[in-house]
């Protein structure tokens, strides 16, 4: 079963916004406003089987989240 791809989108200490993927060591994209940082982030994760965006606040804190594919249930092993 593949795992699921989960993107970030983080605020910056310039104000911006940024696109990261979970454990990336580097932003996958930077971005002026939320609304571009949010759309990109969106596009990444329907592009997977299974992608999930988390969107934080300006303070740090989880605003919403977008799960995007179906999980298999009940799980097969």
């Amino acid at each position: 079963m593949p795992k699921r791809k989960i993107y970030y989108v983080l605020p910056r200490s310039d104000g911006g916004w940024s696109v990261k993927e979970e454990n990336a060591s580097r932003a996958s994209s930077s971005h002026a406003m939320k609304a571009e940082a949010i759309a990109r982030a969106k596009e990444l994760a329907k592009k997977q089987a299974l992608g999930q965006v988390i969107i934080h606040k300006q303070d740090g804190t989880i605003q919403t989240e977008h799960t995007y594919g179906k999980d298999p249930y009940p799980p097969e092993g």
